[in-house]
């Protein structure tokens, strides 16, 4: 088992920053490669960005890409995401999500592939 918790959101202005955090506990968070999704109202859980726990791939949604980095600290148990130039878009429940010991460089981007889930932070963005 692996508790993550996710830290960071905020109300932001358009062409802001933000820098969520994903912290773990319970188990080296090393051994898992990680996600961050996001959620709006009324919408669908969406993919934004994947980090391998090899450490050496990542992968991100067109709408982030440029703008969004995820980094991963081990000795820390954390997962990083910087979010640069936000747009009100960007606007919602923000995920990590953890999968233990898939393949090394394995990038998991749909949420079924992932079996634990920290509980969000909101990121509201405004024009």
């Amino acid at each position: 088992q692996v508790q993550l918790v996710e830290s960071g959101g905020g109300l932001v202005q358009a062409g802001g920053s933000l820098r969520l955090s994903c912290a773990a506990s319970g188990r080296a968070f090393s051994r898992f490669a990680v996600g961050w999704f996001r959620q709006a109202p009324g919408k669908e859980r969406d993919f934004v960005a994947a980090i391998s726990w090899s450490g050496d791939t990542t992968y991100y949604a067109d709408s982030v890409k440029g703008r969004f980095t995820i980094s991963r600290d081990n000795a820390k148990d954390t997962v990083n995401l910087q979010m640069n130039s936000l747009k009100p878009e960007d606007t919602a429940v923000y995920y990590c999500a953890a999968e233990h010991e898939p393949p090394w460089s394995a990038l998991l981007i749909t949420p079924d592939e992932y079996d634990y889930w920290g509980q969000g932070t909101q990121v509201t963005v405004s024009s």
